[in-house]
């Protein structure tokens, strides 16, 4: 099957190439020229230059493939630069879809977030607006909301390593963020990482399997872990330990409310608030369709983190 991927060179991205290559499976990318280094095996796979806002790019990208996969997405928006979800998660979605209409390529599966929502954050309502948009469609259809996602970077941005990097080998003490004005219950909300490994398994099981049209899936991994468990779990696989202490988020989301338009600064407000929300789901249902058995998130999973400086 040949299968356009919106999306394959970052994290997720190369996972996905290589989860279609080893089952066979012929990807056609749209690159823009400046990625080209990021494409994992360009040799097997036929790449297309252009970007996403360009109708004409999509449309070359689409010219005989079976299926297409969208799975651009960013976690922070530059305005001034152009880069911001609605552009990326809806208005380039949107263009791939009827784009993919108009070229007959009816099988679309659609890179959402868990806990997408139409009166969240930025990030949030943009996802959710694209797979509305995708239900209004001909096209068949299905919808993936990750949690967080963890495994192996390589060379790209990735939870725990931006973690371990971040909080877990800073001098300072890890914070456990609450909110309201005294530490109740500080750094309790919870998380369910999942393996890219295993996210990027249920997309291309999913290309065939015709069961799956119409359908959104929640991915999680197999346990609900508090911010302060995942902070403790990274820290041994990252070979140490770690000081922890309440923080006010209050205070940070004060400090990113002037900062976070800078690309230093390291979160911004949305992400602070979709941080204290938490990020799980019941995995149960969605990865018993495909057959997995979701890997856990613990200092074996975590074990390139050894190698993190």
């Amino acid at each position: 099957m040949k299968v356009t991927v919106f999306g394959g060179t970052g994290f997720v991205g190369g996972y996905l190439i290589d989860e279609l290559l080893g089952k066979g499976h012929h990807p056609i990318l749209l690159v823009r020229p400046e990625s080209n280094h990021k494409v994992n095996h360009r040799e097997d796979c036929t790449l297309v230059y252009g970007d996403i806002a360009d109708p004409d790019s999509v449309r070359a990208a689409l010219s005989g493939a079976d299926a297409v996969i969208y799975n651009i997405g960013i976690l922070r928006e530059f305005p001034a630069r152009g880069v911001t979800y609605e552009a990326l998660h809806f208005e380039g979605a949107r263009r791939a879809m009827d784009a993919a209409e108009q070229a007959g390529v009816h099988r679309f599966l659609l890179m959402s977030a868990n806990g997408v929502k139409a009166d969240g954050t930025g990030y949030q309502r943009t996802k959710y607006m694209a797979e509305q948009y995708l239900k209004t469609t001909g096209l068949d259809w299905t919808v993936f909301r990750p949690s967080v996602l963890f495994g192996e970077p390589c060379g790209r941005m990735e939870f725990a390593t931006q973690l371990c990097r971040d909080i877990v080998r800073s001098p300072l003490p890890a914070p456990l963020f609450y909110d309201g004005l005294f530490p109740v219950n500080a750094g309790g909300f919870r998380m369910s990482p999942v393996h890219v490994k295993d996210v990027a398994s249920v997309f291309v099981q999913a290309l065939e399997m015709p069961e799956t049209s119409g359908h959104i899936f929640a991915l999680c991994g197999p346990e609900a872990l508090s911010w302060k468990e995942i902070l403790q779990i990274i820290a041994a696989a990252a070979g140490t330990t770690k000081r922890v202490l309440p923080a006010p988020v209050l205070l940070l989301k004060g400090l990113a409310a002037v900062l976070d338009r800078f690309a230093f600064f390291p979160v911004t407000r949305d992400q602070l608030t979709m941080l204290m929300e938490g990020n799980t789901c019941d995995r149960h249902d969605a990865f018993h369709t495909f057959g997995l058995d979701p890997a856990t998130f613990d200092t074996t999973s975590l074990s390139y983190l050894q190698h993190q400086a």
